[in-house]
């Protein structure tokens, strides 16, 4: 063990004497009440000043059932939620989506974190670092997690310069309504009911899909076929290399 400690030093050695990197580590120890190792903790230190390159990940090559660390900036934060977990215990989540110039996928924070999103710490624009985040499939796509031993840095020293990609923008589009497919459910990870429905529009020039999500379902239902519809506020997402539509609650349905 101690000579993995001293590889991960050497990483480091210009920004902390070795003494600090071992009294940091002692003390993050305490903190997690000895429930990780030295090791761990080395690497999440080294994880923290930007110099552990070799599990840094683009969002275009993260996948599911691996744990990375990602750095992305916010576009999109929906509304957070509260559930009660099965040993009664309250519990909140929210889910935010991320680019890189590779891609975009969703970020899920849980519970404390979710005020750094309350007190604005976290607001669409802000570049965040998710440190020793597992990656799962979630509904929209792939999904980072932030678990309770990974770590959140905000406006990282280390994050490079991320440019919205065209592909990855809130868009609109008008068109008529040729297509609305029947609602289906699903249990969210809070365990709440979600809604969702996929629909086609004939914009002219082509026909596109878009996947409508809880409230926006109500309002798609209420729309008849053959409506011209403008749909403002899309989230434009990359799952497998292929680009998706989704209408979440932050958009906006209007009929011309």
């Amino acid at each position: 063990m101690q000579d993995t400690i001293d590889i991960l030093y050497e990483q480091i050695s210009d920004l902390k004497t070795k003494q600090e990197f071992i009294n940091e580590i002692t003390k993050r120890q305490k903190t997690y009440d000895n429930l990780l190792d030295k090791e761990t903790i080395a690497l999440l230190l080294v994880d923290e000043l930007g110099r552990n390159t070799q599990n840094l990940c683009k969002i275009a090559d993260i996948k599911p059932g691996t744990e990375c660390t990602v750095i992305g900036k916010v576009t999109d934060i929906r509304e957070s939620r509260t559930f009660t977990r099965k040993n009664g215990s309250a519990g909140r989540v929210i889910n935010l989506t991320v680019i890189d110039e590779t891609g975009t996928c969703g970020l899920v924070l849980w519970d404390r974190d979710v005020e750094l999103v309350d007190n604005q710490s976290i607001k669409i624009g802000t570049v965040v670092k998710v440190i020793n985040s597992y990656v799962k499939e979630g509904l929209s796509g792939v999904e980072v997690n932030l678990g309770r031993w990974g770590m959140l840095e905000i406006e990282p020293e280390d994050a490079p310069i991320i440019a919205s990609h065209p592909s990855q923008q809130s868009s609109s589009i008008k068109g008529k309504l040729v297509e609305r497919q029947d609602t289906r459910t699903f249990f969210k990870d809070d365990g709440n009911v979600g809604f969702v429905t996929s629909i086609a529009l004939d914009t002219g020039k082509e026909l596109t899909q878009l996947t409508v999500w809880d409230t926006q379902v109500k309002t798609i239902r209420q729309c008849k076929i053959g409506d011209t519809l403008e749909i403002q506020g899309i989230d434009v997402r990359q799952k497998n290399n292929v680009t998706e539509l989704h209408l979440n609650g932050r958009g906006m349905i209007k009929k011309v």
